[in-house]
C-alpha cells in the first residue's frame, strides 16, 4: 500500500531501543515538515516542544543531529542551534558530549503529564470542539476510503493492526494512531491525509491518556478493525457511524478524566 504521507524523508532516524521501528513514528516525521521561509528559532522550538510533549519524541531518546535537523525543517543550522538552546533552558532537552553524545530528550519529560495538563486547561466545550472537527474529517475520510480502496489495501492495514500484541505499550499507542493515517490514505487523498495527520498530532495526547490502559488500547483497536471491515465491503455508513463512535467515547472519557483531575 502506498500511502501518501508529508514526512521529511531526509530526517536521521532518531536513536531507538532494538524492540523500536527502524523508520521514525508516522505523526513524528509530520512534525518535522519544513518550516519554510518564516525559518525562525521560536518556530522550531514549538515544533520541538510539540514532538516531546505530545510523544513523539520519547524521554531519553536522541535528537538528529543539528544538520539533519536543520535540512529536515529548511532552516540554518544556527536556528537549530538556537532552538536548543531554548529547550535546554526549558528543561526538555540535555546535551551529552563525546562519542555517544548529543542531544536527548529529559528523562523527565513524561507526555502524561503535559496531556493532564492539557486536559485540566482546555474546557469541555473546547473537547466537545474538537471532537466534533475530528469526527467530522475522519468520517468524510473513511467514508471516501470505502468508495475507493481496493480490498487488498484494507487487507494489508488489518495485517499491521494484527501486531498490536506484539508491542509494548508506547509502541502499541503509536501504531494506532499509524493505523489510523494509514485507513485515512486509503481515501487516495493527499490533502485529506495532511489534514488527518494534523488532526492526530493535537489528539494523539488526549489519546495517550484515554488509551493508557491495554482494555483502552483493545477498545481502540476494535473500532479501527470495525473500520477496515467496512472499508473493505466497501460499506462507507459503517465506517463513518464506527468512526463517529469511537471519537464519541474518547471525548466522553476525556471529559471523565478532567472530572477526576478538577
Amino acid at each position: 500500500m502506498s500511502a501518501p504521507s508529508p514526512a521529511a524523508g531526509s530526517m536521521a532516524p532518531a536513536e531507538r531501543g532494538p524492540e523500536s521501528p527502524r523508520h521514525p513514528h508516522r505523526l513524528q516525521g509530520a512534525l518535522f515538515q519544513p518550516i519554510g521561509d518564516e525559518g525562525r528559532a521560536e518556530l522550531v522550538e514549538r515544533r520541538l516542544v510539540d514532538a516531546i510533549t505530545r510523544g513523539h519524541l520519547r524521554a531519553g531518546e536522541r535528537l538528529p543531529t543539528e544538520s539533519d535537523l536543520a535540512r529536515s525543517l529548511g532552516v540554518a543550522p544556527v536556528t537549530v542551534r538556537e532552538a536548543l538552546l531554548a529547550l535546554r533552558g526549558r528543561g526538555l532537552v540535555t546535551t551529552r558530549r563525546g562519542r555517544n553524545g548529543g542531544s536527548f530528550v529529559a528523562e523527565h519529560a513524561d507526555p502524561l503529564s503535559f496531556a493532564r495538563d492539557a486536559v485540566r486547561s482546555t474546557s469541555r466545550l473546547a473537547l466537545r470542539d474538537l471532537g466534533a472537527h475530528y469526527a467530522a474529517i475522519t468520517g468524510a475520510c473513511v467514508r471516501l476510503a470505502a468508495r475507493r480502496a481496493d480490498p487488498s489495501e484494507a487487507q494489508q492495514v488489518r495485517r499491521r493492526l494484527e501486531r498490536l500484541d506484539e508491542l509494548d505499550g508506547e509502541l502499541q499507542r503509536r501504531l494506532l494512531d499509524d493505523i489510523q493515517i494509514e485507513i485515512v490514505a486509503l481515501s487516495q487523498s493527499a490533502r485529506l491525509t495532511r489534514e488527518q495527520m494534523k488532526l492526530q498530532a493535537e489528539l494523539s495526547p488526549y489519546l495517550r491518556l484515554v488509551a493508557h490502559e491495554n482494555d483502552d488500547r483493545r477498545r481502540q483497536a476494535e473500532h479501527l478493525a470495525a473500520v477496515v471491515d467496512a472499508v473493505e465491503a466497501a460499506d462507507a455508513v459503517a465506517a463513518g457511524e464506527r468512526t463517529e463512535l469511537m471519537v464519541a467515547e474518547t471525548i466522553d472519557a476525556l471529559i471523565h478524566i478532567q472530572s477526576r483531575i478538577d
